[in-house]
C-alpha cells in the first residue's frame, strides 16, 4: 500500500488551492457572521473547477475519480473555510452514480444541484437507521419510506442537512416499516427546507421536512447507502484536517515573529509543546484520512472503520488546534479582527455534525471490541 499522492492528485490539490485562493473565503467568513447573506455563492466556482462530477463516472460526463481525490478537494476547502457545497453533494452523487440515475450528466455539469439527507446506519447500540435531532441529545428514526414499485414516498424530518438550501434534488435515505433502508430522489420543491446557521456561518445547513414527498427509488443496496454515510464522515474529516493545517501554520508563524523578554514566544515550552501536540494530532488524522481514501476503492470492507477513525482523529485535532491557535496569539485572537475565532467556530460545528465526533469514536471502539471478542 502506497499512501503517497500521485502526480495527478498533487495537481488536483494544487489546482483546488489556486482556485480557492481567488475567492477570499476567510474574509467572507468574517463578514458572514454579521450578515449571513454576505457569504459568497461558491457554486459557480465549483462548477468551473469540475467538482460536482468528481465521483460521477466518465461515461456520464463526470471525472470518474475516487473518494481519495474528493477528500483532497475537501481538505483544501477546509484550509480556507470555503463554503463550497460538497459535503451534501458528493454523497448524493455517489449514490446516484451507483444507481445509474438518468440525470447524472446534468449533475456532473453543475446544471443541477443535489443534496444528500444523512441517515446513520445501525450500530451495536441501535438496530435502526437514525437522524440527528434538531434540538437536544440523542437521535430519532429516519424518515418513513413507503415503496410502490419504482416510486417511494418519504415522511419525516431530517435536521442539519448540509447544503440543503439551494439544492434542486434531494437524495433521501429512509426506512420501511420493517427497517429496510431505502434511498430515493425527490424534487426539493416537494419538501420544506428551513435554512439554519449555527456556529459557523460558512456552512449551509437546513432542516428538511418531508410530508408524503414522492420520488424515484434508487436501485442501491443497504451497503451502498451506508457507504454514503461513511463517505460524508471522511469528507468532514478532510475539511477538519485542512483547517488544522491552516491553524498550525498561522500559530507557528506568529510564534516565530512575536517576541517577549527578548525571545520569540515559540521558544517557551508553554507554546512550543502545545504546537508540537497539534502537529502530532495532525499527522495522526492525516494518515487515517489517507487510509480511508485508500480503503474506499481497495479495501471496501474496511472503509466504514477507516472513515470513522479519520473523523474521530480529525475532530480531536481541530478542537485542540483551534484552541491552541488562540492561546498562541493571546488576546488578539479573541477579537473579531483576527481569523482564529473563525476556525474555532468551524471546530465547534464540525464536532457536532453528522452524528458528531463521539459517534465516530464509538463506532471504531465497537468494531475493535467485537474483533477482540471474536479473537
Amino acid at each position: 500500500m502506497n499512501l503517497a499522492l500521485t502526480d495527478e492528485q498533487e495537481l488536483l490539490r494544487e489546482a483546488a488551492r489556486g482556485t480557492l485562493a481567488r475567492a477570499g473565503t476567510v474574509a467572507a467568513a468574517r463578514a458572514a457572521l454579521e450578515d449571513p447573506g454576505a457569504a459568497p455563492d461558491l457554486w459557480p466556482l465549483a462548477v468551473e473547477a469540475g467538482w460536482p462530477g468528481l465521483l460521477i463516472a466518465e461515461e456520464h460526463g463526470g471525472a470518474g475519480l475516487g473518494a481519495f481525490d474528493a477528500m483532497l478537494v475537501a481538505q483544501e476547502c477546509g484550509r480556507v473555510l470555503a463554503g463550497v457545497p460538497l459535503l451534501g453533494l458528493l454523497p448524493a452523487t455517489a449514490l446516484l452514480d451507483a444507481a445509474g440515475h438518468e440525470r447524472l450528466g446534468e449533475l456532473a455539469a453543475g446544471e443541477v444541484r443535489a443534496a444528500w439527507l444523512p441517515a446513520r446506519p445501525p450500530d451495536d447500540l441501535g438496530a435502526g437507521w437514525t437522524v440527528d435531532r434538531a434540538r437536544g441529545a440523542g437521535r430519532r428514526s429516519a424518515a418513513e419510506a413507503t415503496v410502490a414499485g419504482d416510486a417511494v414516498t418519504f415522511t419525516g424530518t431530517v435536521p442539519w442537512v448540509p447544503d440543503a438550501p439551494g439544492a434542486e434534488l434531494l437524495v433521501v435515505v429512509g426506512a420501511t416499516a420493517d427497517g429496510t433502508p431505502v434511498a430515493g430522489v425527490v424534487e426539493a420543491s416537494a419538501a420544506t427546507v428551513q435554512p439554519v446557521v449555527r456556529y459557523d456561518a460558512t456552512r449551509s445547513l437546513g432542516h428538511v421536512t418531508l410530508d408524503g414527498a414522492r420520488g424515484a427509488r434508487l436501485d442501491v443496496s443497504a451497503e451502498q447507502i451506508a457507504r454514503a454515510w461513511y463517505l460524508a464522515q471522511a469528507l468532514l474529516a478532510a475539511e477538519s484536517v485542512g483547517a488544522v493545517e491552516a491553524t498550525l501554520e498561522m500559530a507557528v508563524a506568529y510564534a516565530k515573529e512575536r517576541f517577549t523578554f527578548g525571545r520569540a514566544i515559540g521558544s517557551y515550552q508553554a507554546i512550543k509543546h502545545g504546537l508540537t501536540e497539534v502537529l502530532r494530532l495532525l499527522e495522526n488524522a492525516r494518515s487515517l484520512l489517507y487510509y480511508s481514501g485508500y480503503a474506499w476503492d481497495d479495501s471496501p470492507d474496511e472503509f466504514a472503520r477507516a472513515a470513522s477513525a479519520a473523523r474521530s482523529a480529525a475532530g480531536r485535532a481541530i478542537e485542540y488546534a483551534s484552541r491552541q491557535n488562540i492561546t498562541t496569539h493571546g488576546g488578539i485572537a479573541a477579537t473579531w479582527e483576527h481569523d482564529a475565532p473563525l476556525y474555532f467556530r468551524r471546530a465547534q460545528l464540525a464536532r457536532r455534525l453528522l452524528g458528531g465526533t463521539k459517534d465516530a469514536t464509538d463506532r471504531v471502539a465497537a468494531e475493535l471490541l467485537a474483533n477482540a471478542g471474536a479473537a
